[in-house]
């Protein structure tokens, strides 16, 4: 660190501090003269902020399309009426430009005062960028190309009385972004496309599912055992029952109880809650979508995966090769699929085929410089070396299967493999994308199970499920073989809008307190 960074005196420091004050004293200015604005239409009787209502009946982007044809200075002949945030304003003498933002994007306004007079034109001229209006006009072509709506009316309907961030050199500083993401979508175009997209994925996901016989369901969020996860749960307590309970960490286990109540397609999409970091893959509560499917096994969770992954890419961004972090991920040609055993193999030079048993797992551990814990078996040390040496290669879409016993508490053991058992994950750019089974449905073989999960909880692992009887008691009545798969929504969205974090597209991220 050089003196100047470390002097508070310094010139540099001086500088930046002469230009906070100049910023803060700006604002401030700006502040004082539109409440001025404000305390004067009140006096006069025109309060914007008691107006309830105004009818638009257009949007800019339908109008752009709607109205292609027109030519320079060609006029439409239509009236229309839109509302929305003014983003600029270029005063002109007896006419003027401004530029109207709605949800669907802008255009341009052309204001004269011969044609909506002479008071209202002077009351135009005092409104500030941001306030929101409501115009009504004729829809026409400038000389230069641009469609514009004539203005013939414009009325103030809500006074924006802070200045946009665009006016101190835009919002760039991401903090700020997330902690002001109503700003974020003001200013920041691409922003507001990043969640218009995350909408279109979750209807396509549906309508894909819809179409396959799912039905989509609900379930509590607040439940007595957080289960169906390797994860710590939010802990609470409902006062109405004097009982502590838990923020939900996964859907799986209630969905399931509906496979048995004879429902065979279920999916849920919802919030579930985990108390881990924040980084640039993970946020404390996200969006998860779990879905079951009756009489069928992790093979027809590929099937369906790879099928949907497809079907939305298209529907959504209209190709299947879609651009991520400067790769292109190939969504439209058949996903690849590699055991854990054969990645690890592959990309870490180990075959645990070949690793007797857990003291011989520990030595290999040790001998690549792999941290485990003491109660780490051989299955979990597997792991290990998948994510140490395998995830960060798998950047095209490929079918991870096959995965320890130890670490899958709720899956089929393959019939001739039992340390092993019928789970797969999906990797893209080498993130998880899903985690999907075939679904334990023998009730003894889960309560061993959860038995040994519990054990670890003994031992301090706080994320091991407890044993849920009610579920155990439905795996007794019965439950068929079933295909079930969870997917973070979240990651789906960063991959299909080319998002480098989590916080891109969450609308309200969690951050930490600013005191």
């Amino acid at each position: 660190m050089s003196e100047t960074t470390k002097n508070p005196n310094s010139a540099l420091d001086k500088e930046n501090r002469e230009q906070t004050q100049q910023t803060q004293q700006e604002i401030s200015e700006l502040l004082q003269i539109r409440r001025d604005k404000l305390k004067t239409l009140q006096q006069e009787g025109r309060d914007p902020f008691t107006i309830t209502r105004f009818d638009a009946d257009s949007h800019a982007s339908q109008l752009k399309e709607q109205y292609a044809h027109l030519q320079p200075e060609e006029e439409s002949g239509v009236t229309v009426s839109v509302a929305g945030r003014m983003m600029s304003k270029r005063v002109m003498g007896k006419a003027s430009f401004a530029d109207l933002q709605d949800r669907s994007g802008s255009i341009q306004l052309y204001i004269r005062r011969d044609l909506i007079g002479q008071e209202e034109y002077a009351d135009f001229k005092k409104m500030d960028i941001g306030d929101l209006i409501g115009v009504t006009g004729e829809i026409f072509r400038t000389q230069k190309g641009e469609l514009s709506v004539k203005a013939s009316k414009v009325t103030l309907l809500s006074k924006s009385l802070y200045p946009l961030p665009e006016k101190f050199h835009g919002l760039t500083d991401t903090d700020t972004r997330y902690r002001q993401r109503y700003l974020d979508l003001i200013v920041n175009p691409e922003v507001r496309d990043t969640f218009v997209k995350r909408s279109q994925i979750l209807r396509e996901i549906r309508n894909f599912l819809d179409a396959q016989g799912f039905m989509e369901v609900e379930t509590p969020m607040l439940v007595s055992n957080a289960g169906g996860a390797a994860a710590r749960p939010f802990e609470t307590h409902y006062n109405a029952l004097n009982e502590d309970v838990k923020l939900r960490i996964s859907l799986e286990l209630y969905l399931k109880r509906l496979i048995v109540g004879g429902l065979e397609r279920v999916y849920e999409i919802g919030r579930v809650f985990r108390n881990e970091g924040v980084d640039t893959r993970h946020n404390p509560e996200f969006t998860l979508m779990e879905l079951y499917q009756a009489y069928t096994d992790y093979n027809g969770m590929m099937d369906l995966t790879e099928n949907m992954f497809r079907h939305v890419a298209q529907k959504v961004c209209g190709t299947t090769q879609i651009p991520y972090a400067g790769e292109i991920i190939d969504l439209g040609k058949p996903f690849a699929r590699m055991t854990m055993l054969e990645a690890v193999k592959q990309y870490a030079g180990v075959d645990f085929d070949q690793v007797p048993d857990t003291q011989a797992a520990k030595k290999l551990a040790d001998e690549k410089g792999i941290a485990y814990e003491e109660r780490h078996t051989k299955g979990d040390i597997l792991n290990l070396f998948f994510e140490e040496y395998v995830e960060e290669h798998l950047i095209q879409p490929v079918f991870i299967m096959d995965h320890p016993v130890e670490i899958s508490p709720l899956t089929k053991r393959k019939p001739d493999k039992p340390e092993y058992v019928e789970r797969f994950e999906l990797f893209i750019y080498g993130r998880e994308m899903c985690n999907a089974y075939s679904e334990l449905n023998d009730p003894i073989d889960q309560r061993q199970r959860f038995a040994q999960q519990e054990e670890l909880l003994a031992k301090g692992d706080e994320e091991a499920n407890h044993t849920d009887e009610d579920f155990l008691h439905a795996l007794e009545i019965g439950m068929p073989p079933t295909g079930g798969i969870g997917y973070g929504i979240d990651r789906l969205v960063m991959l299909l809008t080319d998002s480098a974090s989590i916080r891109d597209v969450l609308l309200f991220p969690t951050m930490k307190p600013l005191d």
